[in-house]
């Protein structure tokens, strides 16, 4: 896959998992949005195929900590909070039949 490729593969990805993340919570949503399109844009004219794949990682870094770290809460009163969870279902078939 050439460099413009796994660039934007990294920037749907990062905005996908963005999405699923902060669900139902348009502050975040907007936050996020914003702070990957900023940097992404910010680095566009990058010379240095070594600095872009250095990026490229670093891209792909940040997505997976963001879909496996990130946790919410909700306040619900003075001392009540809700845990909003997300969860990625993966589902590994195995052939039954004999």
């Amino acid at each position: 896959m050439g460099t413009r490729l796994k660039v934007l593969s990294v920037f749907k990805k990062l905005h996908r998992t963005r999405l699923a993340v902060f669900n139902h919570d348009d502050r975040s949503l907007t936050a996020a949005r914003l702070k990957i399109n900023e940097e992404f844009r910010k680095n566009k004219n990058e010379p240095s195929e070594e600095n872009i794949q250095k990026m490229i990682k670093m891209g792909s870094d940040v997505e997976i900590v963001l879909r496996e770290s990130v946790l919410q809460m909700e306040h619900l009163g003075e001392n009540t909070l809700c845990m909003l969870l997300f969860f990625i279902l993966i589902l590994c078939g195995k052939n039954t039949r004999k």
